[in-house]
């Protein structure tokens, strides 16, 4: 008889331009007496209009979150040993920013209740406790850490997600209005964040109905977005938040796959952030994605955006190692990419030719 994955979802979801603006009252029945809400703002938003719309109210703390490289294990830890610290407990936990805000929001939510360090919950359902309240405002669009289970973290051994039923979030706002203004590098790199979650999933051994419906409606809109229109607008930033929240769903009962493994390995050891990593390996996968592959090229053509090439040039044998190691850890990603005997196709051998050529 066949196992079926019951599959956890974010509890709430409000869509629309001004939504932010309903945060107060979203917010208000979830509050525990005096216990404050934490609100993590990615660092780039310091000194700008929209930390003025939080609402905020008695013991409340803003912390600007330095998402510079992506959210480390020994950070997350901080964070909540800090918070438990000066509060003991506290409401909620509410992540305003990109995919590494809104996974630390995640994380710390969860550290905030349950023992030891993050670093122990690296892996697949791992985590035991729920965490505290926790809601996510993405202001980039993209990676799908709205919706996704895991909350991706890099540990003093691996990078690997919180993967668990108790990682997604209670409420998520999605304003696309917060997403305007973006710079056209960083909106194309969380962009096609979204479009390879699209060709993995759509391509894995895992596809089902479910994941397909959603990852066909992201594909179709990344491709009116970035190879039919000509301009940026209000609608295309509508259309890239639901591509996001769409192409996160898509993998939920999937997975991703080749790009996602390898740019892993690049972002533990160089610090690559998430996105540039996905699009330096999509550059080269003509072998396991050709149409994907080639359809990304003329994305990156017509956005006029310069892929990062050369950044694995110079590499000692045992750098090549450690993140072939991290790489070969994402089991899941290679068997959803690759079939049941991955093992015997991407040799480390293999892997280490490709991360020679990016």
């Amino acid at each position: 008889m066949s196992k079926f994955r019951n599959f956890k979802m974010v509890d709430y979801v409000i869509y629309g331009r001004g939504s932010f603006n309903q945060l107060d009252e979203i917010l208000s029945p979830n509050r525990k007496g005096d216990a404050p809400m934490i609100f993590l703002v990615d660092h780039f938003f310091e000194g700008k209009s929209l930390v003025g719309r939080i609402p905020v109210q008695g013991k409340d703390k803003v912390i600007f979150s330095d998402v510079t490289y992506e959210p480390k294990t020994i950070y997350v830890d901080k964070i909540a040993n800090e918070l438990k610290a000066e509060f003991g407990t506290v409401s909620g936990i509410i992540g305003i920013g990109g995919g590494s805000t809104l996974d630390l929001a995640k994380a710390v939510s969860l550290m905030m209740t349950n023992p030891g360090s993050s670093a122990d919950y690296q892996g697949w359902d791992l985590v035991k406790l729920p965490g505290v309240y926790k809601a996510g405002i993405p202001t980039l669009s993209g990676t799908g850490a709205e919706v996704s289970r895991t909350t991706v973290l890099t540990g003093p051994t691996r990078k690997l997600g919180m993967n668990s039923d108790f990682t997604p979030f209670n409420q998520i706002v999605l304003d696309p209005a917060l997403i305007a203004n973006v710079p056209v590098n960083q909106r194309f790199y969380t962009g096609m964040d979204c479009y390879i979650h699209c060709i993995e999933s759509l391509q894995g051994t895992y596809l089902n109905e479910f994941s397909k419906s959603y990852g066909e409606k992201a594909l179709e809109l990344c491709q009116e977005i970035f190879l039919e229109k000509d301009t940026w607008d209000e609608v295309s930033d509508d259309k890239l938040m639901m591509a996001s929240y769409a192409g996160g769903m898509s993998i939920a009962y999937s997975q991703v796959g080749v790009a996602h493994a390898v740019s892993y390995g690049l972002s533990f050891l160089l610090g690559t952030k998430h996105g540039v990593g996905n699009c330096i390996v999509m550059n080269h996968l003509e072998e396991y994605y050709p149409d994907g592959t080639a359809e990304f090229k003329k994305m990156v053509e017509k956005s006029n955006v310069e892929i990062p090439e050369g950044i694995c040039s110079g590499l000692s044998d045992e750098q090549f190692d450690a993140m072939i190691n991290v790489s070969m850890g994402m089991k899941p990603l290679w068997e959803n990419a690759l079939g049941k005997d991955w093992e015997k196709i991407m040799t480390r051998e293999k892997l280490r030719a490709l991360y020679e050529k990016l």
